[in-house]
């Protein structure tokens, strides 16, 4: 049985948090909790960039019953005018009498001042409560609001002797049936999903959601240095979701302005051979594009990390050995001469998925 304490309202606040990951775009999620007498009298979460934020939603339930409440919310409340008014003021004008914030907004534009504000004015204020929950759930987002680059999670699924496919290409399907429903799930999460142009010329992917109830499809990014993709390819064709092509200046000229007639837009990425995927990102966030989930093959996979690109990585194995001197593996790069200089997983997290294991963690990069 959970307690009922400071903890238990900021819970409810992060689980309506959590139930809006990706539908926010480059804005957090953000859950609010309004309590008075025992009971609670308001809740409401961020839903969409551009509209109301989770204290307003929560406030409004409320209602004049707001007053000398405690309000819980899972980030810090704005201080700023931006697409919306700021929400200290509202918390203010409503007369609340404390407010519980899991943690601060790492945002420059309220970094405190919201916390500062609302102290100012008399109100109890108090920071802390399951911050690490907090600031795990918004990860995406922190990275994005401080350097303008999108955050990368690179997924991929493998045999226990670390191949994608078999030695003939055929790799449907190495993961079981809810492993692949969790990743349908990472591509609700994520804006942008990321294959390179092999994958597309092999298997014609959707690279959409696919879920038993319907989910938010991600903008389709496609690394193609020559722009290579087959015409006809899904991705170009079938309007489900936004398609970017990442290329280079070595890409012909005819090509580009045929596939932007076609609505494609056409990222120029590096003089070439290949794509400078550094660019790509800069690029990427500068278009606002926060994060992004690659389900590439084993070169674009080595490629971002190499480049210390990969901010959290998902393996997810399957219990088969498929063998093959051939056999695409999962990550090909040039490597380490020294078994000291590897990548190494922090912050790991070990799950069971049915017969398939997943292992994610942070990349650790020591040169």
């Amino acid at each position: 049985m959970q307690l009922i304490n400071d903890e238990f309202y900021m819970g409810l606040a992060l689980d309506m948090a959590e139930r809006a990951l990706g539908q926010t775009g480059i804005n957090p999620v953000v859950g609010a909790v309004v309590v008075k007498n025992g009971a609670v009298i308001g809740i409401g979460t961020h839903l969409r960039r551009g509209t109301a934020h989770a204290e307003v939603h929560a406030l409004n339930m409320a209602g004049a019953e707001a007053e000398n409440s405690t309000v819980y919310v899972s980030l810090e409340p704005c201080s700023h005018y931006g697409m919306t008014p700021p929400c200290s003021q509202r918390l203010i004008q409503e007369k609340v009498k404390r407010v519980v914030v899991a943690c601060e907004d790492p945002n420059p534009s309220v970094a405190g001042r919201g916390i500062e504000m609302l102290r100012e004015s008399g109100i109890e204020v108090e920071v802390g409560v399951l911050r690490e929950r907090a600031v795990k759930l918004n990860r995406q987002f922190n990275k994005y609001i401080t350097t303008r680059l999108p955050y990368i999670t690179l997924k991929t699924a493998s045999t226990l002797d670390g191949k994608i496919a078999s030695k003939s290409g055929d790799s449907k399907w190495i993961s079981n049936d809810a492993a692949r429903e969790m990743v349908h799930t990472l591509r609700h999460q994520h804006q942008a999903i990321l294959v390179g142009v092999g994958t597309v010329i092999a298997d014609d992917p959707q690279l959409t959601t696919r879920l038993s109830v319907p989910g938010l499809s991600p903008t389709r990014i496609i690394v193609d240095s020559a722009l290579k993709i087959f015409e006809n390819s899904q991705v170009l064709t079938d309007g489900k979701a936004p398609t970017i092509l990442l290329t280079t200046s070595r890409a012909a000229q005819d090509r580009i302005d045929g596939l932007r007639e076609q609505g494609i837009e056409i990222m120029i990425c590096g003089d070439g051979p290949e794509v400078d995927l550094e660019l790509a990102m800069r690029l990427l966030g500068e278009r606002e594009i926060a994060s992004i989930l690659v389900e590439g093959g084993g070169r674009i996979n080595g490629s971002m990390l190499q480049h210390h690109l990969v901010d959290e990585l998902m393996v997810f194995i399957a219990p088969k050995l498929i063998g093959g001197l051939e056999s695409p593996g999962s990550f090909v790069f040039d490597g380490y001469e020294r078994m000291r200089d590897s990548i190494v997983l922090k912050d790991m997290e070990v799950e069971l998925i049915g017969d398939n294991i997943c292992v994610k963690g942070k990349p650790m990069y020591s040169v």
